[in-house]
């Protein structure tokens, strides 16, 4: 998956091909240090893809994680378009050289993988491999993938400094990805624990309050033709619990507010975020914001949590080159306008996974704003949220 990508001059692959000391240095921690910046586990696969065939000049590269069952669990290329991906079919199971590094899980370097006996077929689709290189991620006895190396652009195939380099790049890789998930199994334990708190807040708070509530509207339907005085005094009575358990509700969603607000505000947090992203990844993200006077704490939050997902959506499904967050105040409410420049999708056939657009419609109506997304092939997207200050 993924588009091929040519090494250029400055490119620390190709300075790490003249064998110098210095050169094979600045290639390998270039590599490194593009791996480490990530804590999804899916983006460290990727980059690890990225970064090892630019390091040795492959035309492809690819990663497969094992599963339980001797097969793989993730399999990630470079080199192919999303087309030709397509094409290929289903993940690689267990046959051939596949089959043999997964058994055997020790570096393999062949000037040709088709005389190698090992080889077996590929499918129809496949792009034609010839010189070949796989290499093992370890974590100790652990093997945690495979990279795969293959049609090194420059004459004579991979050599023995070639496999010595990548075995190098794999051993830290593996800290990347083994602090990858790491980081993805506590955030999971997070979400489980504040989840399990809110829920225990909303039962012993704002549930009685419900509860009484539905009890007190019964009692008052039941004297409304009977005894009106003492139904209009229970229908007083719901309105205050009405008001309770809405308080109550506040109290838990400001609970739940992020640090950064309370301490920068919406705009100033947004602004770090960004720029941390910005650094983070070879997208240019930019950010800009007018004054936006006093916000309700839902309202930050809210804006804050769209924002968030909007941007990891574009850098994750867009494949755009730049985007652009502005944030303005006008009349009574905020605006949010999150825009890429990437491929975009035909406004009658919007995307329908991945993308968190149900959660964050939910959340712009929670605070009674709207969500609006535009799009069109070629011509990038644009989430815009709107929400009463």
């Amino acid at each position: 998956m993924g588009v091929t990508t040519r090494p250029t001059s400055g490119d620390p692959a190709a300075a790490g091909e003249d064998g110098r000391p210095d050169a094979v240095l600045h290639a390998v921690s270039s590599a490194v240090l593009a791996v480490t910046r990530h804590l999804s586990v899916r983006e460290v696969l990727q980059v690890i893809v990225r970064s090892a065939g630019r390091l040795l000049d492959a035309r492809y590269a690819a990663l497969g994680v094992p599963d339980d069952d001797g097969s793989f669990a993730e399999f990630v290329a470079e080199g192919l378009s999303d087309r030709q991906w397509e094409a290929i079919g289903p993940l690689p199971r267990q046959h051939g050289m596949l089959a043999a590094m997964l058994g055997d899980a020790t570096p393999v370097r062949l000037p040709d993988i088709r005389r190698d006996p090992r080889f077996e077929w590929w499918p129809s689709a496949h792009p034609v491999l010839k010189d070949f290189l796989g290499v093992p991620i370890r974590d100790g006895d652990q093997v945690l993938g495979i990279i795969f190396l293959a049609n090194k652009r420059s004459p004579g195939g991979f050599t023995r400094h070639d496999e010595e380099l990548l075995t190098l790049f794999a051993a830290h890789a593996a800290i990347a990805l083994t602090n990858a998930r790491l980081y993805e199994r506590n955030r999971e334990l997070t979400v489980v624990e504040e989840r399990t708190r809110v829920a225990r807040e909303l039962h012993d708070a704002v549930t009685q309050k419900l509860f009484s509530l539905r009890l007190t509207a019964q009692a008052a339907a039941a004297l409304v033709e009977t005894d009106p005085p003492r139904a209009r005094a229970e229908l007083d009575r719901v309105r205050g619990l009405a008001g309770e358990a809405l308080a109550e509700l506040r109290a838990v969603i400001v609970e739940l507010r992020p640090a950064d607000l309370d301490r920068h505000g919406l705009a100033e947090t947004l602004r770090k975020q960004v720029a941390v992203l910005d650094r983070l990844h070879p997208v240019s993200i930019t950010f800009d914001a007018g004054p936006l006077g006093d916000l309700q704490p839902e309202t930050e939050v809210t804006v804050l949590r769209v924002a968030q997902e909007a941007l990891h959506n574009a850098l994750r499904h867009a494949d755009a080159s730049a985007i652009h967050l502005r944030l303005t105040a006008g009349g009574t409410g905020v605006r949010l306008d999150v825009r890429d420049d990437g491929r975009g999708f035909p406004a009658d056939a919007p995307p329908s996974r991945g993308l968190g657009l149900v959660s964050m419609r939910e959340r712009a109506e929670a605070t009674g704003g709207s969500l609006t997304l535009r799009s069109s092939p070629g011509a990038g997207t644009t989430v815009s949220l709107e929400v009463p200050a």
